[in-house]
């Protein structure tokens, strides 16, 4: 009996702490964020200028946007349509329970998944759709910073408490859709990116069957000794979105992996030899790739040796992003102006959306509104994210970061490097590896030791 009541009151205690996250993290502060029309925007390899309203008109060498390939682009709504057409995720509320749970929300602790979801959403696009493509809608999505905030959270909160309590929670289908896809683009092409848009977020969706949704991630993460409610830093992530991927059955997934840097080091090899796995008599064809390089930029404070490091790496079109953020907070950059990084922020709670029903609304996975902060705020832990469509493509990638990380490199040292051959070669301590477990005892080790030295996200 006494056991029982104790498990009742943990069970009350998870909820009113859920109600509660959900209250707060669906109260946001709005505030304007400004941009100078006198410096070049970064956002994912594309430059805009936002004082040169003609397109056609390139910018002066001295405008601070001299790296080679980059799109010039000097309509304000261009940047507008480029940033809101990316794959927001943030902390959700009523989605289906948690296995091994009473969470039926990540409010207050998943904010470093969501910003992994985001970057590996970034190269989906880029593998799928292309740097180029854009959401047709989304300059259709209305900025929610006239909305009633303080009205809207008291009710969403009086309605969650209540729910729990109650112990009563109902699946919402959303009321509100887009215009229907059939009939709405004017070519089989524009059908084409529109599928693979809804594609690629319901592989995002929070319930327990989406491949990349919260309730897969979690699981992979229980391997390395996580649970729902922990705290994830951007390493743990990056191993954990790896094997998200690697175990992912979907045909349209089956020319894509993860690799992930160890020890700061990118084997150039390995790499190969994960794009080259799927390469048979019927399919020929290298495997694409995401590499993410976990890395910290300084000790207890990002050293701002680092700035154009980061700028460089946010220049490339083929960056999907850094998962990172500031003490207490997980973000996901994905540009900048002057030493302001530009970023999308998860601390947002949004109702659960049910992605399996046809045609589901797509507003809350596009962020209205970027967000600036300065790099000095930034936490030295993050993990960076680049894309590769073939073996090509990353040999002259790794050829172009090892240039830009030994021109940015004022230490002797620089933040990661690329080595030809195998991990192997270089491992004199390696185990062997159990099949039958998701990580070898070699990654366990290497999961804990990165859970312990990063920061705490709230």
């Amino acid at each position: 009996m006494e056991a029982t009541g104790t498990d009742e009151v943990d069970k009350l205690k998870t909820k009113f702490i859920s109600a509660w996250n959900n209250m707060k993290y669906s109260w946001v502060l709005k505030t304007k964020t400004y941009f100078s029309r006198n410096s070049p925007v970064l956002l994912l390899g594309k430059c805009y200028h936002f004082k040169y309203e003609d397109e056609d008109k390139m910018l002066p060498t001295t405008s601070g946007c001299t790296i080679e390939d980059h799109v010039i682009a000097g309509n304000v709504e261009e940047f507008r349509k480029d940033f809101i057409s990316r794959i927001w995720l943030t902390y959700r509320e009523e989605f289906p329970q948690i296995e091994g749970s009473a969470l039926t929300t990540d409010c207050g602790w998943g904010c470093t998944l969501r910003t992994g979801q985001m970057l590996l959403a970034q190269g989906l696009i880029l593998h799928f759709l292309g740097r180029a493509w854009t959401w047709p809608d989304a300059l259709n999505i209305e900025n929610s910073d006239s909305e009633s905030w303080t009205s809207h959270t008291v009710k969403k909160f009086t309605a969650s408490f209540e729910a729990s309590l109650s112990g009563e929670r109902e699946l919402k289908t959303p009321t509100i859709s887009l215009k229907e896809t059939i009939g709405k683009y004017s070519d089989d092409h524009e059908m084409r990116n529109e599928i693979y848009h809804r594609k690629i977020i319901s592989w995002f969706g929070d319930s327990p069957l989406a491949l990349f949704g919260l309730h897969q991630l979690i699981e992979y993460g229980k391997k390395s000794g996580k649970k729902a409610g922990d705290w994830y830093g951007p390493a743990v992530v990056a191993h954990i979105l790896r094997k998200a991927v690697e175990e992912a059955r979907h045909p349209d997934l089956q020319g894509i992996t993860i690799y992930v840097a160890q020890d700061c080091t990118v084997y150039n090899s390995d790499v190969i030899d994960k794009q080259s796995a799927s390469m048979t008599s019927d399919n020929a064809d290298d495997k694409a790739v995401i590499i993410l390089v976990p890395v910290r930029l300084g000790g207890e404070r990002t050293n701002t040796d680092y700035l154009e490091f980061v700028k460089g790496i946010l220049s490339l079109e083929y960056c999907v992003g850094i998962i990172g953020g500031k003490p207490k907070q997980s973000y996901y950059f994905a540009g900048f102006q002057d030493d302001s990084l530009i970023y999308m922020d998860p601390h947002y709670c949004q109702s659960f959306v049910d992605v399996s029903i046809k045609d589901f609304p797509l507003e809350t996975f596009h962020c209205p509104s970027p967000k600036k902060m300065s790099f000095r705020k930034m936490d030295p832990s993050c993990t960076i994210g680049f894309y590769c469509r073939n073996v090509q493509d990353f040999e002259r990638a790794s050829e172009e970061i090892t240039k830009m990380l030994k021109f940015s490199s004022k230490e002797k040292y620089p933040l990661f490097t690329f080595v030809n051959g195998h991990s192997r070669d270089y491992d004199f301590t390696s185990t062997t590896t159990n099949e039958e477990d998701l990580f070898s005892e070699d990654e366990k080790k290497q999961l804990k030791r990165f859970s312990t030295e990063e920061f705490v996200l709230l």
